[in-house]
């Protein structure tokens, strides 16, 4: 009895089961899908050329004294603004005043001898006239109004230098800028080779760095002579500058000034891209990138998923008539956008290649598909 009870039991299960799988959907089919490809073609694209560059102020002046003195008084401080003629620094003035006195005194004395020459030679010419004196008295009276003439030119000299010496003793603000760096201490004891402070004129900041040899090479190429230069920089694309941070500063900046002497132990040129500053963001020192955007004309340009790096190789599927992938060898320059290569060998025009995907295509293998194939079970 328990027997045919458990028969019946699967006999019953098994109809259930099949019942449910009969009347069930139907599994999909696998629908095959080509990888996606790119007819190549030649264009015009832009490279960003990028230089490490340090910023400097276009007028940074270097703050020396002209006398030396005590430093009596330091009226600013470090990284003020400052404008063209503001008293930075004050030195004692005592010594130069003193030495403008005792110049301006021996000016009278030298004025009164040539008064008395004076009168002297024209006594005596005034005699010879008569044939009272001899022309030797005369000739002698005159060389001696000379001399006064001329101890008074040096006297005026000495008190002019004086004056001079004690207007360097308030040392002002030879342009507008930033102060920077101030080594020195009120009552410091300085001189003429004592540096005082850096002075940095940032209404306009210049970008300094060194042009690679294929730029200059390129410059060659062209025949830029020195007489084509200035229309070769004013033709050069605005540049951008980006600092350490990876900030991007909002103003744009043109090259001004590309050295005309290639230096012998770098092979490369100075070139120099002012930055307008008006809002003083930019300070002499700072160090960042100077960004050129260049354009290269009539090349193949493929995107970076398309290119399959192994080991010290780099190639491309190419796709053939029969919609199989084929591996070509390919040399290609990086643009720097971190998106494209250019290709210098191995492509041609009207080439069809794997673009996204290519990491999964083997040799051989099928890529393209007509609409709605299926795969076989």
């Amino acid at each position: 009895m328990k027997r045919m009870y458990f028969a019946k039991c699967a006999l019953v299960l098994g109809a259930v089961v099949g019942g449910l799988t009969s009347c069930g959907p139907e599994m999909p089919k696998e629908v095959l899908t080509s990888f996606e490809t790119m007819t190549v073609k030649k264009t015009d694209i832009e490279i960003p050329a990028k230089f490490s560059a340090r910023m400097k102020g276009q007028s940074d002046v270097t703050i020396t004294p002209q006398v030396s003195g005590q430093l009596m008084k330091i009226c600013v401080s470090e990284g003020q603004q400052v404008k063209v003629g503001q008293t930075l620094f004050v030195i004692d003035s005592r010594n130069a005043q003193l030495e403008l006195e005792a110049a301006q005194a021996n000016l009278q004395a030298a004025l009164a001898q040539e008064n008395s020459a004076k009168l002297e030679y024209e006594s005596n010419k005034n005699l010879f006239d008569k044939k009272i004196v001899s022309s030797y008295m005369l000739d002698n009276s005159q060389n001696t109004y000379r001399q006064a003439q001329a101890t008074v030119a040096q006297a005026r000299a000495a008190v002019n230098r004086a004056k001079v010496n004690l207007g360097f003793c308030t040392i002002s603000a030879p342009v507008s800028g930033i102060i920077g760096e101030i080594p020195v201490r009120g009552g410091d004891q300085v001189s003429p080779m004592t540096q005082l402070t850096v002075l940095s004129g940032n209404t306009k900041m210049e970008a300094e760095f060194s042009v690679t040899e294929a730029v200059v090479e390129a410059m060659v190429q062209e025949g830029i002579n020195a007489e084509d230069k200035e229309r070769y920089i004013a033709n050069l694309p605005e540049a951008t500058f980006v600092m350490k941070n990876g900030t991007e500063y909002p103003h744009k900046g043109r090259v001004t000034s590309l050295t005309g002497v290639v230096n012998a132990a770098t092979g490369s040129l100075t070139c120099r891209v002012s930055f307008p500053n008006p809002d003083g963001h930019l300070y002499s020192g700072i160090q960042g990138t100077v960004v050129l955007p260049f354009v290269e004309k009539n090349v193949i340009v493929i995107p970076q998923s398309a290119v399959v790096r192994l080991q010290d190789k780099s190639f491309v599927y190419k796709v053939q008539a029969d919609s199989t992938a084929t591996t070509i060898d390919v040399t290609m320059e990086d643009v720097g956008n971190g998106k494209d290569f250019i290709v210098k060998s191995g492509l041609n025009v009207g080439d069809k290649i794997v673009t996204v995907g290519a990491n999964n295509v083997h040799e051989g293998q099928k890529v393209l598909f007509p609409a709605g194939a299926k795969s076989e079970n």
